[in-house]
């Protein structure tokens, strides 16, 4: 598969965002930032979780500035943030997108939104989740049923491309949930070489010359063994891990839905799973340009970097680029004791997810059998 990337956009994209200066370097006073937040307009914070909703309530009453969340899809925030950009009519204040390709191929370069990252907490959020600003993170991992298993049933997600797997890997449909194509490219793009060590470690024998990448023959080969394709992530949890199962099903799912094990469901997490056990896809948090309410909209940003702030979304499983900010301890996936066992995303390539999108999907759906 040939991947065109743009380089000119590329290159306007990234320069947009190193131009942001080193916020660690400005004076910060958080009381005087609350202070001003409360002579201005009440604020509208838009995200793709509906704990949002949750997070606004508890912090206008922590800090007696008025915040009202909305929970909205990737798309929605997109189309919103453009629209009202464009009107120079701004409605929305505060984004947590967590389409980060999108975030950075569409709303940076045309100066939609900017990103901010308070000066007191830069130095425990790592260099690379700040420019722009990535809130958090969240895990797609592989799972199986514990119920029939006492361990994940495969140790190499080359195993999923065999014969003994086909029908039985159920997944959100990668046609559908543009994350997956770009975990595709960020595979391609970062960790190659990781792909095609598990080929060898499985098989006994290199790769094939002739394929084009070992991450776009892993990906042809999975489509090719006919996975489960759900529409919604809640519908390959469920084919993975409720109870009573004969049949065993491997999948992908959102670390999150390890809370349907609390109402009976039998997810378990494929520790130790060859190259990775999953993979992260982060949140950005963006301030909307010509926002009325510049203080509020930072007094946000900075609030949800605080373990207070994200405790809602962290109960499941989402993960604070605050180094302080801690998951709780008995998040069911138990994903924070194999993070370095889960693929991050590297927002350096974000731009390149975006421009080679539909290659991916192209693959995907030239190669897919029932």
């Amino acid at each position: 598969m040939k991947i065109k990337v743009r380089l000119l956009l590329t290159a306007v994209a990234l320069s947009t965002l190193v131009s942001v200066p080193a916020q660690a370097e400005e004076k910060f006073d958080l009381e005087a930032l609350v202070a001003a937040a409360k002579k201005e307009p009440p604020i509208n914070v838009h995200s793709s979780t509906g704990k949002i909703v949750k997070q606004a309530e508890k912090f206008t009453k922590k800090y007696g500035v008025q915040a009202t969340g909305t929970k909205a899809n990737a798309a929605a925030q997109l189309e919103m943030v453009i629209r009202e950009g464009q009107a120079k009519n701004v409605q929305g204040d505060v984004i947590q997108i967590s389409d980060v390709p999108a975030g950075v191929a569409q709303l940076v370069p045309q100066g939609f939104v900017e990103s901010w990252v308070p000066p007191d907490l830069a130095g425990k959020i790592p260099a690379r989740y700040q420019n722009p600003l990535t809130v958090s993170n969240e895990a797609n991992v592989w799972a199986y049923n514990t119920e029939l298993n006492k361990e994940c049933p495969v140790k190499n997600i080359w195993e999923l491309t065999e014969p003994k797997w086909k029908g039985k890997v159920a997944m959100q449909d990668p046609l559908g949930k543009a994350s997956y194509v770009d975990w595709f490219n960020q595979l391609k793009s970062h960790a190659d070489d990781k792909v095609a060590a598990a080929y060898k470690a499985h098989f006994g024998k290199d790769m094939p010359a002739d394929e084009d990448g070992a991450t776009g023959a892993w990906v042809k080969a999975l489509a090719a063994n006919g996975p489960l394709l759900t529409d919604a992530d809640e519908a390959a949890a469920q084919a993975v891990g409720a109870p009573d199962q004969k049949e065993q099903f491997v999948g992908l799912v959102s670390s999150a839905k390890f809370r349907n094990n609390k109402d009976g469901a039998k997810l378990g997490l494929c520790i130790g799973l060859q190259p990775f056990a999953g993979w992260l896809y982060p949140s950005l948090g963006f301030i909307a340009k010509g926002t009325d309410s510049p203080n509020a909209s930072k007094l946000f940003i900075h609030y949800l970097l605080t373990e207070e702030g994200i405790a809602p979304q962290a109960d499941d499983g989402k993960i604070s680029t605050n180094s302080d900010a801690k998951l709780p301890e008995d998040e069911p996936s138990g994903i924070g004791k194999v993070l370095d066992q889960i693929f991050p995303y590297d927002s350096a390539s974000a731009v390149s997810d975006w421009d080679t999108r539909q290659d991916w999907q192209d693959l995907w759906r030239i190669n897919y059998k029932k």
